[in-house]
């Protein structure tokens, strides 16, 4: 069993040195160009070793910047015995950038020219703000040469290389506990000021490992991923990138939401790991190319059965050669080689899963936060359930604290995965951490029979009747969004001017190019009529005391996370 990074390290140059790790562009719209498992060695401990020199040993390191290979060996490199690395979000404003400058005590910051701006603004605020405020060192990703102002990290690889072929390997006996704080991350909580999550190498290392166990990459033609979610999010960087690093597998990164598709037939490749949105958003666009073909009655008529089919076992070879002419189009749409959908960060439709599996895809959903590493709970390959968001991994311990009638209540759990605490802030590490290890999640949910994870909804969210029923937003947000007329909604309680009950209120961004689509251009008051007639449709699936009573319309969409979350309030 692996417990450290500079040991994964190791182990993956051993095993794969000449298997390409990465492929990336050096030009917008350009071939993909291969980066090995050697190269990827060889450039850590260069950057280490110059860094090293330069003092910044037991030093702070940020890394800001779209998902790329510099990004990467930023962060090994950091992490590997030198510091503590500090991953940030590249779409927060200055303001909030300076502030965790400030706060995590950054030595130095290594970025990406797309940053370059929002750097020296936060940098500024920071000196404006205190004149002896410390500064961190800067590090361009992509300028060639040093500066006064800034260090080139091209130019550090040299220097690294230089010393270490001068016999300067120091940086690979660094002492390195693998219990120790490592890595520090801020969370892109939808609520309230990001807490600052401490994680060890041990951490990280055993995440991975149980995470490989349930997805073993093995089972692809290829394995090859394209990296989509934003880099400094724990799901992204452990779940994808350092668990496919595990693996053998070659990471290609996108050039961006809007380059999904294309870039995943650039790179031949057949996995992806996302949030449910971008698979929901893949889902609906195969519908519409369906409708806009002709082939939408068909392709329901195959898919019903094909999943009554499933429930009997595996498809014959006749079946499934049938199943592949198909559907061939929908998998040519999204790349020509794709294989496995992997959602993460939030709940995902299980119809949208039961489609695309029954279209001949495998996809898996999982279940985890920051403060995990993040995987808690993942369906394994063999044995996936749609609408669960997982097993335990191996070695995670769970219960579900005090359940109600219907068994749901907060999920707990226990792992080497499980954070060393809030970056000081030892009120809120105490609130959710225990001194013998368990977490209390702040997710709301159930086991199954089988010890299936099922997630209802965020503690927090839950909003109680007077009568002592719990209605969790996100099942009745659910219910709102399988309306083709809701975008986006948000579901809260709040107070009854009748009496001291809560009214269910769903705040709602309609889908306005599909209302249009259909409808043509409404005036607010047909708006208003065709919503509140999807809500009182709606509303007759579910339960009487779930049911929405006042709605609010929108009309830009709610703000969101880097993660895609919304922002609740």
């Amino acid at each position: 069993m692996l417990t450290d990074l500079r040991a994964l390290l190791e182990y993956i140059k051993d095993k794969y040195s000449k298997t390409a790790a990465f492929m990336y562009k050096d030009k917008p719209g350009g071939k993909y160009l291969p980066i090995s498992y050697q190269q990827f060695y060889d450039d850590v401990h260069s950057l280490g070793s110059a860094l090293m020199d330069r003092g910044f040993q037991g030093g702070r390191i940020g890394v800001i910047g779209e998902n790329r290979y510099e990004w990467v060996v930023s962060y090994f490199a950091a992490a590997n015995g030198l510091g503590i690395i500090v991953p940030l979000d590249k779409e927060l404003p200055a303001q909030e950038l300076a502030a965790l400058i400030k706060r995590a005590e950054l030595d130095a910051i290594i970025f990406s020219a797309k940053v370059s701006a929002k750097i020296t603004e936060a940098c500024a605020m920071l000196q404006e703000g205190s004149g002896d405020a410390k500064l961190p060192t800067l590090i361009d990703m992509d300028q060639t040469e040093h500066t006064e102002a800034r260090i080139s990290f091209k130019q550090l690889l040299t220097e690294g290389e230089a010393l270490r072929a001068g016999g300067a390997l120091a940086y690979d006996e660094l002492p390195l506990d693998p219990d120790e704080m490592r890595i520090l991350l801020f969370t892109s909580g939808t609520t309230g000021l990001a807490k600052g999550v401490m994680l060890s190498h041990r951490n990280i290392c055993y995440n991975i490992q149980a995470t490989a166990k349930y997805v073993n990459m093995d089972i692809l033609s290829k394995k090859i991923g394209l990296s989509v979610l934003p880099i400094h999010h724990t799901y992204e960087f452990s779940a994808d990138i350092v668990c496919a690093l595990f693996q053998g597998c070659t990471i290609a990164f996108c050039e961006g939401l809007k380059y999904i598709a294309k870039n995943l037939a650039e790179a031949e490749a057949s996995y992806i790991l996302a949030v449910p949105l971008i698979f929901e958003s893949m889902h609906k666009r195969v519908w519409k190319n369906a409708e806009k073909s002709g082939q939408k009655k068909k392709m329901e008529t195959a898919l019903k059965a094909v999943k009554a089919l499933s429930h009997l076992g595996p498809l014959d070879r006749r079946l499934e050669k049938q199943r592949a002419r198909l559907f061939k189009s929908v998998h040519e749409g999204l790349g020509g080689h794709l294989e496995l959908l992997i959602a993460g960060a939030a709940a995902v439709d299980p119809e949208v899963v039961r489609d695309f599996n029954a279209m001949g895809f495998k996809m898996l959903q999982g279940y985890g936060m920051t403060e995990c590493s993040p995987i808690i709970a993942l369906n394994p390959s063999w044995a996936p359930k749609a609408a669960a968001a997982g097993l335990p991994l191996e070695g995670t311990e769970l219960y579900i604290a005090d359940p109600d009638e219907n068994g749901i209540g907060e999920i707990v759990c226990r792992s080497d995965s499980v954070m060393l605490g809030y970056y000081k802030d030892p009120e809120e590490t105490a609130k959710v951490l225990s001194d013998d290890g368990w977490l209390r999640t702040g997710d709301y949910g159930y086991l199954d029979k089988d010890g299936y994870v099922y997630i209802t909804g965020r503690k927090k969210n839950v909003i109680v009747t007077k009568n002592g029923k719990n209605i969790f937003p996100e099942e009745v947000e659910y219910y709102l969004c399988q309306s083709p007329y809701i975008k986006e909604c948000v579901v809260k309680g709040i107070d009854s001017s009748k009496d001291d009950d809560l009214l269910v209120q769903a705040e709602i961004f309609p889908d306005m190019a599909e209302i249009t689509e259909k409808y043509g251009a409404l005036d607010d008051e047909a708006l208003r009529k065709l919503i509140d007639g999807e809500v009182d449709r709606i509303n007759d699936l579910m339960s009487s005391y779930k049911r929405v009573k006042r709605v609010v319309l929108r009309d830009t969409e709610f703000e969101k996370t880097t993660t895609n979350k919304i922002k609740r309030w």
